[in-house]
């Protein structure tokens, strides 16, 4: 299909739901690593290998791997690439250079998250969003919506790529070993050549540890797993993903991200530049004048127990994401509570199933390096 077709290319990618789950072309590496598999956004995903804990501060002492192919990608390309991912995306897509990537947010007209994403600029006219597996087909179907406003192309990347996750302080090294090129830096994208496969690095990461991540054709996935793997990389699961981007403050979509919620009382002001006119930018423009009457703000139990989703604040509020902090070995999370509550230092209380639990409002990141030992 020309890129300057004003067509949309898409292929079909939900499962029906009578159907067995997806499977990435890691499965069997997992089985064989004796990973527990669970279901996840309609695939088959590795939950854990060792154990949380363990995997956890491999990723923070060393270097964790992380097969996350269910997530999505959609292509954007042609010469109105740039015009119509400026009327979708909250940030500042005009501020992407060749080789860049950017967070922002997808918002409704009323300005609530449809999902959050990371988009790379491939080409001057050619854009990969990625997307969280859950909401892809949304997504999708979203950049559909507008696309004939534009003279661009979207294409459903989703069976083009396998995509990993190596994260930790000798996560590049590991990588660079397999690399013919220095890796790109940070919230930046290069094609390179790893252990003879043509990939997409790029320097981003969910974990608040250094690294990349790997885009990668489903054929050649196996063989540079294998290659992280023997130098060094630990298979890690999603509950060492979800307890390590708890640590710092990075939001999950479907916890903290949601569409009944908007990106400013989600503390997401800063992806969101209303002046580029987005989709939702007047709602958002309006919260952000007005201030949110709840904010997302992390916490620390100050005491024994373990916050999970759903749990109720004392007084107002609810958690939203929560976890035992593997690093910090207390219950940590983060919860929507009265903006005048949501202040570093506030004291809260939880209910825990049923026990009231003392926490207290700190600042992000939870966890940092610095604040080890």
């Amino acid at each position: 299909m020309p890129r300057n077709s004003r067509a949309i290319a898409c292929r079909a990618v939900a499962a029906d739901p009578r159907s067995t789950l997806r499977r990435t072309p890691l499965h069997e590496r997992h089985v064989e690593a004796g990973a527990k598999v669970v279901p996840f956004a309609g695939w088959e995903m590795p939950v854990s290998y060792e154990g949380i804990r363990a995997e956890h501060v491999a990723v923070r002492d060393a270097a964790g791997v992380f097969d996350v192919s269910h997530m999505g990608e959609i292509e954007t390309h042609g010469p109105g690439a740039a015009a119509l991912l400026q009327r979708l995306l909250s940030n500042d897509v005009s501020a992407i250079p060749v080789g860049g990537a950017q967070y922002s947010v997808l918002c409704r007209e009323d300005g609530g998250v449809l999902d959050d994403l990371f988009t790379y600029r491939l080409e001057p006219e050619r854009y990969l969003t990625v997307t969280n597996a859950s909401n892809h087909n949304k997504d999708l179907a979203w950049f559909g919506r507008y696309a004939g406003e534009f003279d661009v192309t979207i294409e459903d990347k989703l069976e083009d790529f396998a995509m990993l996750a190596v994260q930790g302080p000798r996560a590049r090294d590991i990588v660079q070993a397999l690399s013919d090129a220095p890796l790109p830096a940070r919230l930046t994208c290069a094609a390179r050549t790893l252990a003879g496969a043509r990939v997409l690095v790029c320097g981003t990461g969910y974990t608040g540890e250094d690294g990349v991540e790997i885009l990668i054709a489903p054929d050649d996935a196996v063989r540079v797993w294998d290659e992280l793997v023997r130098r060094g990389a630990v298979p890690a699961g999603l509950a060492a993903r979800d307890t390590l981007r708890l640590e710092a403050c990075y939001h999950l979509y479907g916890n903290d991200l949601m569409e009944e919620r908007g990106p400013i009382e989600a503390g997401l002001g800063w992806c969101c530049k209303e002046d580029t006119g987005f989709v939702g930018a007047d709602a958002v423009h309006a919260a952000r004048d007005a201030g949110p009457a709840e904010k997302l703000a992390p916490f620390k139990l100050t005491g024994p127990g373990i916050p999970r989703q759903d749990n109720p604040v004392v007084g107002g509020g609810i958690v939203t994401s929560g976890t035992l902090s593997p690093c910090l070995e207390v219950g940590i999370g983060m919860a929507y509570l009265p903006a005048e509550r949501a202040v570093p230092g506030t004291e809260i209380e939880i209910d825990v199933r049923g026990r009231v639990r003392p926490a207290v409002v700190t600042t992000r990141p939870l966890y940092a390096k610095e604040n080890d030992g």
